[in-house]
């Protein structure tokens, strides 16, 4: 039988002893970090991902043998200003209220689409009046109408008991009267009618004149009346009547109009080649030509006014804005043994300044490639690039600044 001592150590628990190991349970730990990782991953992917900048492109061109390359030299340097051949402050034709305004800055309208309404009331109220007039006129003109009828049959009945002596001759010339009488009548009944007829046609131009039509296709660049407010053709004198509902441009009309010193006027000649750029876009050079030179000078500055037209229409163009213009002269034929010019050519556009340099984004499999370009010369739009773009590839049109080297693209039509 043991001691008591040694049951007591028995009973001893050990505490330096290592905790009994059970089965599989020191993986799962690993198990739920290695998931929190992956999904932690996943979000800042979903986060981060790069959203792609949509870009209009063009293809750059080889410059084959035989094609000029660089443009002609400018040999006389103006400014001036865009304006529209057709423009138009449209107003109505007669003074009322207004009473709805169809139209705001910058809206495109078409030929006679509605502008603006005017109060109507009392033109419509002559108009009712004259439909009135039209139908009385139509209800005499039926009454007569019948009257000469029974007056005709009367007539041929009276004339056959004349024949037969069986009425007095009085008689024969009392139905003759009578018929004449209600023959002029009806014819008076049918004037009438016409008269009436002519009085609702100007009554409904009456009605007509309360609208504000547009006199020709353009684009609304003011609106000058709100509802509310008396409208005049005519001024009233500083009052508070106005004096025309909005103004119309004719974006197609839009030319160049600058003034050229006297003295080299004589560069200058209808249908000759014009590069204009405007200020707003200083990279964008917009092929023109001379359309006439204006047979008259100012004799308080010494110019003469030149009207240039644009070649290529954009809607980037708006009156008003200034531009330069370069007049060209007249490329000399190229030589037999002149060298063909090398490279490519690029929509102006295109070529953008980075740290000083001339440069262009090129398209590639979704990403877009910062090139530095040597720009040679430039002509109707078109830049010659010799060296940095290669013939097919696919450039960046007016490039937004948010642009990057390596960036994610998606072409846009």
């Amino acid at each position: 039988m043991p001691a008591s001592s040694d049951l007591l150590n028995q009973l001893r628990i050990d505490r330096n002893a290592p905790p009994p190991a059970r089965a599989g349970g020191g993986r799962w730990p690993w198990i739920a970090g290695a998931l929190g990782v992956l999904a932690v991953a996943a979000v800042l992917a979903w986060t981060l991902r790069e959203e792609p900048l949509a870009v209009r492109v063009a293809t750059t061109e080889a410059l084959q043998a035989g094609t000029p390359g660089t443009g002609a030299a400018s040999v006389l340097d103006a400014s001036g200003y865009v304006t529209a051949r057709r423009i138009a402050t449209v107003s109505s034709k007669i003074t009322g209220k207004v009473e709805q305004v169809m139209i705001e800055e910058g809206q495109a309208v078409a030929e006679g689409e509605i502008m603006a309404r005017l109060e109507a009331t009392d033109a419509e109220a002559q108009r009712d009046l004259a439909e009135a007039r039209l139908a009385s006129a139509r209800n005499e003109a039926t009454r007569a109408a019948a009257q000469l009828t029974l007056a005709e049959q009367t007539l041929v009945r009276t004339r056959d008991l004349a024949e037969r002596k069986l009425v007095a001759a009085a008689a024969l010339d009392q139905a003759q009267a009578e018929r004449d009488a209600l023959a002029a009548q009806r014819q008076a009944a049918a004037s009438n009618i016409r008269v009436a007829e002519e009085s609702l046609a100007l009554a409904q131009i009456g009605v007509d004149n309360t609208i504000v039509r547009a006199p020709f296709a353009g684009v609304v660049t003011v609106k000058a009346a709100q509802p509310g407010e008396m409208i005049s053709p005519i001024s009233a004198g500083g009052g508070f009547t106005r004096t025309g509902i909005g103004t119309v441009v004719d974006m197609d009309s839009l030319e160049i109009q600058v003034d050229v010193n006297e003295a080299f006027i004589g560069r200058v000649r209808p249908g000759q080649k014009v590069q204009a750029v405007l200020n707003a876009y200083p990279d964008w050079r917009i092929p023109a030509e001379v359309i006439a030179i204006v047979p008259t000078a100012d004799r308080s500055k010494a110019t003469v006014k030149v009207r240039i037209a644009f070649i290529e229409k954009d809607a980037r163009v708006v009156p008003d804005m200034g531009v330069r213009v370069s007049f060209l002269e007249d490329a000399p034929p190229a030589a037999a043994n002149a060298p063909a010019p090398t490279g490519v050519a690029v929509p102006a556009e295109a070529v953008v300044q980075r740290d000083g340099r001339s440069a262009a984004f090129v398209v590639r499999e979704g990403r877009a490639s910062l090139r530095e370009l040597e720009v040679a010369d430039a002509r109707d739009g078109r830049r010659r690039v010799s060296k940095g773009l290669a013939a097919g590839e696919q450039v960046v049109l007016s490039p937004p600044s948010e642009l990057v080297d390596g960036a994610a693209v998606v072409i846009r039509e």
